[in-house]
Protein backbone atom coordinates (compact mmCIF):
# COMPACT_ATOMS: atom_id res chain seq x y z
CA UNK A 1 0.00 0.00 0.00
CA UNK A 2 1.97 2.97 -1.29
CA UNK A 3 -0.34 5.84 -0.24
CA UNK A 4 0.14 7.71 -3.50
CA UNK A 5 1.08 11.32 -2.72
CA UNK A 6 -1.68 13.92 -2.72
CA UNK A 7 -4.66 12.53 -0.83
CA UNK A 8 -2.83 11.10 2.18
CA UNK A 9 -1.08 13.00 4.95
CA UNK A 10 1.00 10.17 6.38
CA UNK A 11 2.58 6.94 5.11
CA UNK A 12 0.84 3.58 5.26
CA UNK A 13 1.19 1.40 8.33
CA UNK A 14 4.15 -0.91 7.76
CA UNK A 15 2.25 -4.12 8.41
CA UNK A 16 -0.70 -2.88 6.35
CA UNK A 17 1.70 -2.14 3.51
CA UNK A 18 3.08 -5.67 3.65
CA UNK A 19 -0.45 -7.05 3.79
CA UNK A 20 -1.71 -5.17 0.76
CA UNK A 21 1.27 -5.32 -1.57
CA UNK A 22 0.99 -7.64 -4.57
CA UNK A 23 4.51 -7.01 -5.85
CA UNK A 24 6.00 -10.36 -4.76
CA UNK A 25 3.35 -12.06 -6.91
CA UNK A 26 2.69 -9.72 -9.84
CA UNK A 27 6.35 -8.87 -10.53
CA UNK A 28 6.05 -11.93 -12.73
CA UNK A 29 4.05 -9.75 -15.12
CA UNK A 30 6.89 -7.31 -15.81
CA UNK A 31 7.16 -8.22 -19.51
CA UNK A 32 3.45 -7.78 -20.09
CA UNK A 33 3.38 -4.56 -18.07
CA UNK A 34 6.27 -3.06 -20.01
CA UNK A 35 4.86 -4.19 -23.38
CA UNK A 36 1.54 -2.58 -22.52
CA UNK A 37 3.22 0.63 -21.39
CA UNK A 38 5.28 0.86 -24.57
CA UNK A 39 2.19 0.47 -26.74
CA UNK A 40 0.35 3.01 -24.59
CA UNK A 41 3.17 5.58 -24.81
CA UNK A 42 3.37 5.24 -28.59
CA UNK A 43 -0.39 5.69 -28.85
CA UNK A 44 -0.26 8.82 -26.65
CA UNK A 45 2.32 10.29 -29.02
CA UNK A 46 0.35 9.29 -32.11
CA UNK A 47 -2.68 11.06 -30.66
CA UNK A 48 -0.52 14.09 -29.73
CA UNK A 49 -1.37 13.72 -26.07
CA UNK A 50 2.38 13.64 -25.42
CA UNK A 51 5.21 14.52 -27.80
CA UNK A 52 7.08 12.02 -29.93
CA UNK A 53 10.26 13.01 -28.10
CA UNK A 54 8.69 12.21 -24.74
CA UNK A 55 7.37 8.91 -26.07
CA UNK A 56 10.82 7.90 -27.29
CA UNK A 57 12.33 8.68 -23.88
CA UNK A 58 9.61 6.65 -22.17
CA UNK A 59 10.02 3.69 -24.51
CA UNK A 60 13.81 3.70 -24.22
CA UNK A 61 13.50 3.93 -20.44
CA UNK A 62 11.07 1.03 -20.30
CA UNK A 63 13.29 -1.15 -22.48
CA UNK A 64 16.24 -0.36 -20.22
CA UNK A 65 14.16 -1.33 -17.17
CA UNK A 66 13.22 -4.63 -18.78
CA UNK A 67 16.89 -5.36 -19.35
CA UNK A 68 17.63 -4.51 -15.70
CA UNK A 69 14.98 -6.96 -14.54
CA UNK A 70 16.18 -9.73 -16.83
CA UNK A 71 19.79 -9.23 -15.74
CA UNK A 72 18.75 -9.35 -12.08
CA UNK A 73 19.82 -5.76 -11.49
CA UNK A 74 16.38 -4.30 -10.82
CA UNK A 75 15.53 -3.61 -7.20
CA UNK A 76 11.96 -4.51 -6.37
CA UNK A 77 11.41 -2.11 -3.52
CA UNK A 78 9.03 -3.40 -0.85
CA UNK A 79 7.28 -0.04 -0.55
CA UNK A 80 6.07 -0.32 -4.14
CA UNK A 81 2.54 -1.70 -4.12
CA UNK A 82 2.63 -3.60 -7.39
CA UNK A 83 4.57 -4.17 -10.60
CA UNK A 84 2.98 -1.08 -12.19
CA UNK A 85 4.26 1.25 -9.45
CA UNK A 86 7.65 -0.50 -9.37
CA UNK A 87 8.22 0.05 -13.09
CA UNK A 88 6.79 3.58 -13.16
CA UNK A 89 8.84 4.65 -10.15
CA UNK A 90 12.03 3.35 -11.72
CA UNK A 91 11.12 5.05 -15.01
CA UNK A 92 10.81 8.40 -13.26
CA UNK A 93 14.18 7.80 -11.59
CA UNK A 94 15.76 7.13 -14.98
CA UNK A 95 14.20 9.81 -17.21
CA UNK A 96 12.81 12.34 -14.77
CA UNK A 97 9.55 14.28 -15.05
CA UNK A 98 8.78 12.83 -18.49
CA UNK A 99 8.22 9.46 -16.82
CA UNK A 100 5.24 10.92 -14.96
CA UNK A 101 3.41 11.34 -18.28
CA UNK A 102 3.20 7.60 -18.93
CA UNK A 103 0.15 7.10 -16.74
CA UNK A 104 -1.89 9.63 -18.71
CA UNK A 105 -5.22 8.17 -19.91
CA UNK A 106 -5.02 4.93 -17.98
CA UNK A 107 -5.57 3.45 -14.52
CA UNK A 108 -3.93 0.60 -12.71
CA UNK A 109 -7.33 -1.08 -12.99
CA UNK A 110 -7.24 -1.34 -16.77
CA UNK A 111 -3.46 -1.80 -16.66
CA UNK A 112 -3.62 -5.01 -14.62
CA UNK A 113 -6.54 -6.22 -16.72
CA UNK A 114 -4.31 -5.79 -19.77
CA UNK A 115 -1.28 -7.46 -18.19
CA UNK A 116 -3.18 -10.53 -17.04
CA UNK A 117 -4.86 -10.94 -20.42
CA UNK A 118 -1.50 -10.78 -22.17
CA UNK A 119 -0.17 -13.35 -19.70
CA UNK A 120 -3.19 -15.61 -20.23
CA UNK A 121 -2.80 -15.58 -24.00
CA UNK A 122 0.78 -16.74 -23.56
CA UNK A 123 -0.26 -19.29 -20.92
CA UNK A 124 -2.84 -20.83 -23.25
CA UNK A 125 -0.26 -21.16 -26.03
CA UNK A 126 2.22 -22.86 -23.67
CA UNK A 127 -0.45 -25.12 -22.22
CA UNK A 128 -1.58 -26.23 -25.67
CA UNK A 129 2.04 -26.92 -26.55
CA UNK A 130 2.28 -29.14 -23.47
CA UNK A 131 -0.94 -30.95 -24.36
CA UNK A 132 0.34 -31.64 -27.86
CA UNK A 133 3.63 -33.01 -26.51
CA UNK A 134 1.79 -35.42 -24.22
CA UNK A 135 -0.57 -36.42 -27.03
CA UNK A 136 2.45 -37.25 -29.18
CA UNK A 137 3.94 -39.35 -26.40
CA UNK A 138 0.65 -41.24 -25.94
CA UNK A 139 0.37 -41.77 -29.68
CA UNK A 140 3.94 -43.05 -29.99
CA UNK A 141 3.31 -45.54 -27.18
CA UNK A 142 0.09 -46.64 -28.88
CA UNK A 143 1.79 -47.07 -32.27
CA UNK A 144 4.67 -48.99 -30.74
CA UNK A 145 2.28 -51.39 -28.97
CA UNK A 146 -0.53 -51.54 -31.54
CA UNK A 147 -0.77 -55.35 -31.38
CA UNK A 148 -0.80 -55.63 -27.58
CA UNK A 149 -4.12 -56.70 -26.06
CA UNK A 150 -5.01 -55.89 -22.46
CA UNK A 151 -8.02 -56.56 -20.27
CA UNK A 152 -10.40 -53.62 -20.40
CA UNK A 153 -11.97 -52.80 -17.05
CA UNK A 154 -15.20 -51.55 -15.58
CA UNK A 155 -15.45 -51.14 -11.80
CA UNK A 156 -11.73 -52.08 -11.77
CA UNK A 157 -12.84 -55.59 -12.74
CA UNK A 158 -11.66 -57.30 -15.93
CA UNK A 159 -14.47 -56.83 -18.44
CA UNK A 160 -13.59 -57.29 -22.12
CA UNK A 161 -10.37 -57.44 -24.14
CA UNK A 162 -9.21 -54.23 -25.83
CA UNK A 163 -6.14 -53.17 -27.72
CA UNK A 164 -3.70 -51.23 -25.54
CA UNK A 165 -3.56 -48.69 -28.37
CA UNK A 166 -7.34 -48.23 -28.10
CA UNK A 167 -6.99 -47.62 -24.37
CA UNK A 168 -4.22 -45.06 -24.87
CA UNK A 169 -6.15 -43.28 -27.61
CA UNK A 170 -8.95 -42.69 -25.11
CA UNK A 171 -6.54 -40.38 -23.26
CA UNK A 172 -5.47 -38.86 -26.56
CA UNK A 173 -9.10 -37.92 -27.19
CA UNK A 174 -9.50 -36.49 -23.68
CA UNK A 175 -6.46 -34.32 -24.26
CA UNK A 176 -7.82 -33.23 -27.62
CA UNK A 177 -10.97 -31.97 -25.92
CA UNK A 178 -8.74 -30.12 -23.46
CA UNK A 179 -6.80 -28.55 -26.32
CA UNK A 180 -10.05 -27.44 -27.97
CA UNK A 181 -11.41 -26.00 -24.73
CA UNK A 182 -8.34 -23.80 -24.32
CA UNK A 183 -8.58 -22.84 -27.97
CA UNK A 184 -12.19 -21.82 -27.57
CA UNK A 185 -11.48 -19.77 -24.44
CA UNK A 186 -8.76 -17.84 -26.24
CA UNK A 187 -11.31 -15.75 -28.13
CA UNK A 188 -12.68 -14.48 -24.81
CA UNK A 189 -9.19 -13.66 -23.56
CA UNK A 190 -8.28 -11.88 -26.78
CA UNK A 191 -9.97 -8.61 -25.79
CA UNK A 192 -7.96 -5.44 -25.13
CA UNK A 193 -9.18 -3.59 -21.97
CA UNK A 194 -6.75 -0.65 -21.85
CA UNK A 195 -8.58 2.64 -22.24
CA UNK A 196 -11.29 1.67 -19.78
CA UNK A 197 -9.59 3.76 -17.12
CA UNK A 198 -10.56 3.14 -13.52
CA UNK A 199 -14.10 2.18 -14.54
CA UNK A 200 -15.72 4.83 -16.76
CA UNK A 201 -13.32 5.27 -19.67
CA UNK A 202 -10.94 8.22 -20.09
CA UNK A 203 -11.38 11.83 -21.19
CA UNK A 204 -8.56 11.81 -23.75
CA UNK A 205 -8.96 11.09 -27.46
CA UNK A 206 -7.06 7.84 -27.36
CA UNK A 207 -6.84 5.21 -30.10
CA UNK A 208 -7.66 1.90 -28.46
CA UNK A 209 -7.57 0.00 -31.74
CA UNK A 210 -3.96 1.15 -32.28
CA UNK A 211 -2.96 -0.32 -28.89
CA UNK A 212 -4.89 -3.51 -29.56
CA UNK A 213 -3.12 -4.05 -32.86
CA UNK A 214 0.29 -3.28 -31.35
CA UNK A 215 -0.27 -5.88 -28.63
CA UNK A 216 -1.81 -8.53 -30.86
CA UNK A 217 -5.43 -8.33 -29.69
CA UNK A 218 -8.21 -8.95 -32.19
CA UNK A 219 -10.73 -6.64 -30.52
CA UNK A 220 -11.25 -4.08 -27.76
CA UNK A 221 -13.60 -4.33 -24.79
CA UNK A 222 -17.10 -2.91 -25.20
CA UNK A 223 -17.89 -1.86 -21.63
CA UNK A 224 -15.38 -0.09 -19.41
CA UNK A 225 -16.91 -1.31 -16.14
CA UNK A 226 -16.91 -4.93 -17.28
CA UNK A 227 -13.40 -4.62 -18.69
CA UNK A 228 -11.75 -3.67 -15.39
CA UNK A 229 -13.75 -6.07 -13.24
CA UNK A 230 -13.86 -9.12 -15.52
CA UNK A 231 -11.91 -12.16 -14.36
CA UNK A 232 -14.03 -14.69 -16.24
CA UNK A 233 -11.13 -15.48 -18.53
CA UNK A 234 -8.97 -16.49 -15.56
CA UNK A 235 -11.79 -18.58 -14.13
CA UNK A 236 -12.21 -20.19 -17.53
CA UNK A 237 -8.50 -21.04 -17.76
CA UNK A 238 -8.64 -22.50 -14.24
CA UNK A 239 -11.78 -24.50 -15.09
CA UNK A 240 -10.14 -25.84 -18.25
CA UNK A 241 -7.01 -26.61 -16.24
CA UNK A 242 -9.07 -28.45 -13.63
CA UNK A 243 -10.59 -30.67 -16.32
CA UNK A 244 -7.18 -31.33 -17.87
CA UNK A 245 -5.67 -32.15 -14.48
CA UNK A 246 -8.60 -34.50 -13.84
CA UNK A 247 -7.70 -36.33 -17.05
CA UNK A 248 -4.05 -36.47 -16.02
CA UNK A 249 -5.05 -37.73 -12.59
CA UNK A 250 -7.07 -40.54 -14.15
CA UNK A 251 -4.07 -41.46 -16.27
CA UNK A 252 -1.88 -41.27 -13.17
CA UNK A 253 -4.18 -43.68 -11.34
CA UNK A 254 -3.96 -46.19 -14.18
CA UNK A 255 -0.18 -45.93 -14.22
CA UNK A 256 -0.04 -46.49 -10.46
CA UNK A 257 -2.20 -49.61 -10.82
CA UNK A 258 -0.34 -50.94 -13.84
CA UNK A 259 3.02 -50.42 -12.13
CA UNK A 260 1.98 -52.42 -9.06
CA UNK A 261 3.24 -55.95 -8.48
CA UNK A 262 -0.35 -57.17 -8.67
CA UNK A 263 -0.70 -55.86 -12.25
CA UNK A 264 2.86 -55.56 -13.49
CA UNK A 265 1.72 -54.37 -16.91
CA UNK A 266 4.38 -51.70 -17.33
CA UNK A 267 7.68 -50.33 -16.07
CA UNK A 268 8.74 -46.68 -16.04
CA UNK A 269 12.19 -45.17 -16.04
CA UNK A 270 13.85 -44.70 -12.66
CA UNK A 271 13.90 -40.96 -13.36
CA UNK A 272 10.14 -40.85 -12.68
CA UNK A 273 10.12 -42.95 -9.51
CA UNK A 274 11.54 -42.83 -5.99
CA UNK A 275 12.63 -45.38 -3.42
CA UNK A 276 11.57 -46.04 0.13
CA UNK A 277 13.50 -44.81 3.16
CA UNK A 278 13.05 -48.21 4.83
CA UNK A 279 12.09 -50.81 2.19
CA UNK A 280 14.94 -51.33 -0.27
CA UNK A 281 12.82 -53.19 -2.84
CA UNK A 282 10.38 -50.31 -3.43
CA UNK A 283 10.07 -48.30 -6.63
CA UNK A 284 7.32 -45.80 -5.98
CA UNK A 285 5.49 -43.95 -8.81
CA UNK A 286 5.78 -40.61 -7.02
CA UNK A 287 5.34 -38.47 -10.14
CA UNK A 288 1.98 -40.06 -10.90
CA UNK A 289 0.89 -39.93 -7.27
CA UNK A 290 1.82 -36.26 -6.92
CA UNK A 291 -0.14 -35.44 -10.07
CA UNK A 292 -3.23 -36.90 -8.38
CA UNK A 293 -2.56 -34.74 -5.33
CA UNK A 294 -1.81 -31.58 -7.28
CA UNK A 295 -5.11 -31.99 -9.10
CA UNK A 296 -6.85 -31.23 -5.82
CA UNK A 297 -4.85 -28.03 -5.46
CA UNK A 298 -5.83 -26.90 -8.94
CA UNK A 299 -9.47 -27.54 -8.05
CA UNK A 300 -8.95 -25.45 -4.92
CA UNK A 301 -7.55 -22.53 -6.90
CA UNK A 302 -10.64 -22.54 -9.11
CA UNK A 303 -13.00 -22.61 -6.15
CA UNK A 304 -11.03 -19.85 -4.40
CA UNK A 305 -11.38 -17.46 -7.34
CA UNK A 306 -15.05 -18.27 -7.84
CA UNK A 307 -15.56 -17.50 -4.16
CA UNK A 308 -13.60 -14.24 -4.38
CA UNK A 309 -15.63 -13.02 -7.34
CA UNK A 310 -19.09 -14.15 -6.34
CA UNK A 311 -19.99 -11.15 -4.15
CA UNK A 312 -18.17 -8.28 -5.80
CA UNK A 313 -20.18 -5.28 -7.03
CA UNK A 314 -18.98 -3.37 -10.08
CA UNK A 315 -16.37 -2.26 -10.74
CA UNK A 316 -12.83 -2.99 -9.45
CA UNK A 317 -12.34 -4.15 -5.86
CA UNK A 318 -9.07 -4.98 -4.10
CA UNK A 319 -10.35 -8.51 -3.44
CA UNK A 320 -9.44 -9.13 -7.07
CA UNK A 321 -5.77 -8.75 -6.20
CA UNK A 322 -6.08 -12.29 -4.86
CA UNK A 323 -6.76 -13.65 -8.35
CA UNK A 324 -3.11 -14.12 -9.23
CA UNK A 325 -1.47 -16.36 -6.56
CA UNK A 326 -3.78 -19.31 -7.25
CA UNK A 327 -3.90 -18.61 -10.95
CA UNK A 328 -0.14 -18.58 -11.39
CA UNK A 329 0.05 -21.76 -9.31
CA UNK A 330 -2.50 -23.43 -11.59
CA UNK A 331 -0.66 -22.39 -14.76
CA UNK A 332 2.67 -23.63 -13.40
CA UNK A 333 1.23 -26.87 -12.01
CA UNK A 334 -0.59 -27.79 -15.22
CA UNK A 335 2.26 -26.94 -17.55
CA UNK A 336 4.83 -28.79 -15.42
CA UNK A 337 2.58 -31.84 -15.08
CA UNK A 338 2.04 -32.01 -18.84
CA UNK A 339 5.76 -31.77 -19.52
CA UNK A 340 6.72 -34.40 -16.94
CA UNK A 341 4.01 -36.79 -18.08
CA UNK A 342 5.18 -36.57 -21.68
CA UNK A 343 8.65 -37.65 -20.58
CA UNK A 344 7.31 -40.37 -18.29
CA UNK A 345 5.05 -41.87 -20.97
CA UNK A 346 7.97 -41.99 -23.39
CA UNK A 347 9.87 -44.07 -20.83
CA UNK A 348 7.14 -46.71 -20.38
CA UNK A 349 8.03 -50.31 -21.18
CA UNK A 350 5.15 -52.76 -21.61
CA UNK A 351 5.38 -56.20 -19.94
CA UNK A 352 3.60 -58.35 -22.49
CA UNK A 353 4.05 -61.59 -20.55
CA UNK A 354 2.24 -60.26 -17.47
CA UNK A 355 -0.54 -58.83 -19.63
CA UNK A 356 -0.96 -62.15 -21.42
CA UNK A 357 -1.36 -63.92 -18.09
CA UNK A 358 -3.95 -61.35 -17.01
CA UNK A 359 -5.96 -62.00 -20.17
CA UNK A 360 -6.46 -65.58 -19.05
CA UNK A 361 -8.21 -64.46 -15.88
CA UNK A 362 -11.60 -62.85 -15.29
CA UNK A 363 -13.73 -64.60 -17.96
CA UNK A 364 -13.41 -61.58 -20.24
CA UNK A 365 -14.91 -63.44 -23.21
CA UNK A 366 -18.25 -63.99 -21.44
CA UNK A 367 -19.98 -61.19 -23.32
CA UNK A 368 -18.85 -62.68 -26.62
CA UNK A 369 -20.31 -66.03 -25.59
CA UNK A 370 -23.63 -64.29 -24.81
CA UNK A 371 -23.50 -62.54 -28.20
CA UNK A 372 -22.88 -65.96 -29.78
CA UNK A 373 -26.18 -67.21 -28.32
CA UNK A 374 -28.01 -64.12 -29.54
CA UNK A 375 -26.77 -64.81 -33.05
CA UNK A 376 -28.10 -68.35 -32.65
CA UNK A 377 -31.56 -66.99 -31.88
CA UNK A 378 -31.65 -66.39 -28.11
CA UNK A 379 -32.90 -63.14 -26.60
CA UNK A 380 -30.02 -61.17 -25.13
CA UNK A 381 -31.38 -61.23 -21.56
CA UNK A 382 -31.82 -64.98 -21.80
CA UNK A 383 -28.32 -65.38 -23.21
CA UNK A 384 -26.96 -63.16 -20.44
CA UNK A 385 -28.56 -65.42 -17.80
CA UNK A 386 -27.29 -68.60 -19.45
CA UNK A 387 -23.71 -67.36 -19.65
CA UNK A 388 -23.87 -66.13 -16.07
CA UNK A 389 -24.68 -69.66 -14.97
CA UNK A 390 -21.96 -71.01 -17.26
CA UNK A 391 -19.35 -68.74 -15.68
CA UNK A 392 -20.54 -69.73 -12.20
CA UNK A 393 -20.07 -73.36 -13.17
CA UNK A 394 -16.59 -72.70 -14.55
CA UNK A 395 -15.61 -70.88 -11.35
CA UNK A 396 -16.80 -73.84 -9.27
CA UNK A 397 -14.66 -76.18 -11.38
CA UNK A 398 -11.65 -73.89 -11.33
CA UNK A 399 -11.68 -73.65 -15.10
CA UNK A 400 -11.51 -70.84 -17.65
CA UNK A 401 -14.08 -70.68 -20.44
CA UNK A 402 -11.42 -71.89 -22.85
CA UNK A 403 -10.93 -75.02 -20.71
CA UNK A 404 -14.59 -76.07 -20.93
CA UNK A 405 -15.54 -78.68 -23.53
CA UNK A 406 -18.59 -78.60 -25.75
CA UNK A 407 -20.54 -81.03 -23.53
CA UNK A 408 -20.13 -78.68 -20.59
CA UNK A 409 -21.37 -75.78 -22.70
CA UNK A 410 -24.40 -77.73 -23.84
CA UNK A 411 -25.45 -78.43 -20.26
CA UNK A 412 -26.59 -74.80 -20.24
CA UNK A 413 -28.10 -74.43 -23.72
CA UNK A 414 -28.65 -76.64 -26.78
CA UNK A 415 -27.80 -73.59 -28.90
CA UNK A 416 -24.11 -74.12 -28.14
CA UNK A 417 -22.33 -75.84 -31.01
CA UNK A 418 -18.69 -76.73 -31.54
CA UNK A 419 -17.98 -73.34 -33.08
CA UNK A 420 -18.38 -71.69 -29.63
CA UNK A 421 -14.92 -73.05 -28.92
CA UNK A 422 -13.57 -70.77 -31.67
CA UNK A 423 -14.28 -67.64 -29.62
CA UNK A 424 -10.89 -66.18 -28.80
CA UNK A 425 -9.33 -62.90 -27.78
CA UNK A 426 -8.57 -62.24 -31.44
CA UNK A 427 -12.11 -62.99 -32.59
CA UNK A 428 -13.54 -60.83 -29.80
CA UNK A 429 -11.44 -57.88 -30.95
CA UNK A 430 -12.23 -58.38 -34.63
CA UNK A 431 -15.95 -58.58 -33.89
CA UNK A 432 -16.01 -55.02 -32.59
CA UNK A 433 -15.53 -53.61 -36.05
CA UNK A 434 -17.57 -50.43 -35.70
CA UNK A 435 -16.53 -46.79 -35.66
CA UNK A 436 -14.97 -46.19 -32.26
CA UNK A 437 -14.55 -49.91 -31.55
CA UNK A 438 -11.41 -51.79 -30.57
CA UNK A 439 -11.14 -53.92 -33.72
CA UNK A 440 -7.57 -53.75 -35.08
CA UNK A 441 -8.56 -52.09 -38.36
CA UNK A 442 -10.66 -49.48 -36.51
CA UNK A 443 -7.78 -48.72 -34.17
CA UNK A 444 -5.40 -48.51 -37.13
CA UNK A 445 -7.64 -45.83 -38.66
CA UNK A 446 -7.81 -44.00 -35.33
CA UNK A 447 -4.02 -43.98 -35.10
CA UNK A 448 -3.76 -42.43 -38.56
CA UNK A 449 -6.34 -39.79 -37.64
CA UNK A 450 -4.54 -39.01 -34.40
CA UNK A 451 -1.22 -38.64 -36.19
CA UNK A 452 -2.76 -36.03 -38.48
CA UNK A 453 -3.82 -33.99 -35.44
CA UNK A 454 -0.39 -33.80 -33.85
CA UNK A 455 1.71 -33.29 -36.99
Amino acid sequence: MSNIRGRFSKPADKLAGQYTTSLPVDQRLYKQDIAGSIAHARMLAKQRIITQTDARKIVDGLLAIQKEIELGKFQFKPEMEDIHMAVESRLIEKIGEVGRKLHTARSRNDQIALDIRLFTKEAIAETQKGIRALQKAMLEMAEKNRAVVIPGYTHVQAAQPVLLAHHLLAYFDMLQRDFERFNDSLKRVDVMPLGSGALAGVTYKIDREFVAKALGFSKVSKNSMDAVSDRDFIIEYEANAAITMMHLSRLAEELVLWLSVEFGYIEIDDAYATGSSIMPQKKNPDVAELARGKTGRVYGNLMALLTIMKGLPLAYNSDMQEDKPGYFDTVDTLQTTLTIFAGMIKSVKVNKANIQRALGRGYILATDVADYLVKKGAAFRTAHEIVGKLVNYAVSKGKTLAELDIKEYQQFSPLFKADVLKITIESALAARDITGGTAPNQVARALVAARKIVV
